[in-house]
């Protein structure tokens, strides 16, 4: 009778090797599933502060990330997001829907959240800041060929002058047009407090640019709105921060510009 293979008369090495599978992929799964809970974990309950949400399997120990410039940051860390809610729920029960309160657009919540990062420029692998104004760049051009913004009208969802872009915003990394710094139409416009100069910025990837009639348009804002995005303080760079509040200005926009959008399609 062949028994190869055999340990005992019921156990054989592929049993063995199947079980010690079955062993390594359980070890895994824990191990990823607890990996994932750096970032945004423990979750905030809603009945009380002092409910510590983790789930299983429970948070990892802390890992210490170290930058060049000397700085840490720690994941998970301890640090947690105490920005007042600018929204109400929908309903009285415990996670209802929750709609903004006043300005939609700068509420920052829905389509419009965003996350708390570094106010520093992000910077490339020389540590030079990665965001640039094309004005300030000797080595960067538009390409023969392809319509260059720079003088054209800006023209909001609403068909409504905004203003004129006036320079384009290089991400120095990949080569790429990023922003369109504009002007707005109204030199009354007042700057918000935490700006120091009326440098606007609108994303390049809500933007068209239709080069016969030299005009940019955008479907995300209506004219009037384009004045409450979020202000650059330096002329030359942008910072991390600066960047989340402007993306989450533009993209609430596709939601929140106009009362309709927010209703049903059928």
């Amino acid at each position: 009778m062949e028994t190869t293979g055999d340990v005992t008369g019921y156990i054989d090495v592929a049993q063995i090797m199947i079980y010690l599978f079955w062993a390594f992929f359980a070890g895994l799964l824990l191990y990823i599933r607890r990996e994932d809970k750096r970032e945004g974990y423990p979750l905030v309950s809603e009945r009380s502060d002092s409910i510590r949400v983790q789930g299983f399997p429970s948070m990892p120990p802390a890992k210490v990330f170290r930058f060049e410039d000397g700085s840490e940051y720690r994941a998970p860390g301890d640090s947690r997001d105490d920005r007042e809610l600018i929204a109400e729920p929908t309903a009285p029960w415990l996670g209802a829907p929750i709609e903004p309160i006043g300005d939609p657009l700068a509420a920052g919540v829905g389509p419009g959240s965003y996350a708390i990062r570094p106010e520093t420029p992000e910077t490339t692998a020389e540590g030079d800041p990665r965001l640039r104004p094309m004005r300030i760049l000797d080595d960067f051009r538009v390409a023969e060929g392809s319509p260059d913004p720079r003088g054209m009208v800006l023209v909001g969802a609403d068909e409504t002058v905004v203003g004129r872009i006036v320079d384009l915003w290089i991400d120095l990394s990949e080569s790429q047009l990023r922003y369109l710094e504009f002007e707005l139409a109204s030199s009354s416009v007042a700057i918000s407090d935490d700006a120091v100069s009326a440098t606007r910025l609108v994303p390049i990837a809500i933007c068209r640019v239709d080069a016969s009639a030299r005009v940019v348009r955008t479907g995300a804002l209506l004219a009037e709105q384009f004045q409450g995005i979020p202000a650059v303080r330096a002329s030359d760079r942008v910072t991390m921060m600066e960047e989340e509040r402007i993306t989450a200005y533009c993209g609430s926009g596709y939601l929140y510009a106009t009362e309709d959008r927010q209703e049903a399609l059928v």
